[in-house]
């Protein structure tokens, strides 16, 4: 087809072709094809880039909230593990203790247990708070005992440890039964 041509109009099959007769009007009575000026166009574009604004600005707010949102519950989950870690192995501390206690009473066979038990939760988060010579520190001892202090000694010191305290990944689960002096 050439660019000299003529498109014939559509035939809608009543034998005659269908001919443009002006604006065409929209159901209210408007004219369709009236001509829009450049001030409106511009109008409508400061309106729509404003809309435009409106809704990234929305969009982005709602994305830091969400990525706030889980953010705190990534770290409610981690703390809601830990708290349930700790239960655990608070629990097991009666267990650690009866097994030092027979270890101390010379049983045979509790030591390579309490042993392979100790070493597993320590690889979990458990610590063993029973340093002998160490400053006291009243959040991982209890004194359950004192003696007077030396003459060179300024602060309380831990003697003897009565009962081994435990910590669970820096949260003391239960403080060391000490003997103080000072």
């Amino acid at each position: 087809m050439s660019g000299d041509e003529e498109i014939a109009a559509p035939d809608f099959g009543n034998g005659e072709a269908a001919e443009p007769e002006g604006d065409l009007e929209s159901p209210e009575g408007e004219s369709v094809m009236d001509p829009v000026s450049v001030e409106e166009l511009l109008a409508t574009l400061e309106v729509v880039t404003a809309e435009r604004d409106q809704h990234l600005g929305d969009l982005q707010r709602v994305s830091a909230e969400f990525a706030n949102f889980r953010k705190q519950m990534d770290k409610r989950q981690a703390d809601q593990a830990a708290q349930a870690g700790a239960r655990i192995a608070e629990s097991l501390l009666p267990v650690l203790d009866a097994c030092d206690a027979a270890v101390q009473q010379g049983v045979e066979g509790v030591g390579p247990i309490a042993g392979f038990l100790l070493g597993e939760l320590e690889r979990a988060g458990l610590e063993t708070i029973a340093d002998e010579a160490s400053p006291f520190d009243p959040s991982r001892h209890e004194a359950a005992m004192s003696e007077p202090a030396d003459d060179d000694q300024t602060e309380p010191q831990v003697v003897e440890v009565l009962r081994t305290g435990y910590a669970w990944n820096g949260r003391v689960l239960r403080a060391a039964m000490v003997r103080v002096r000072g």
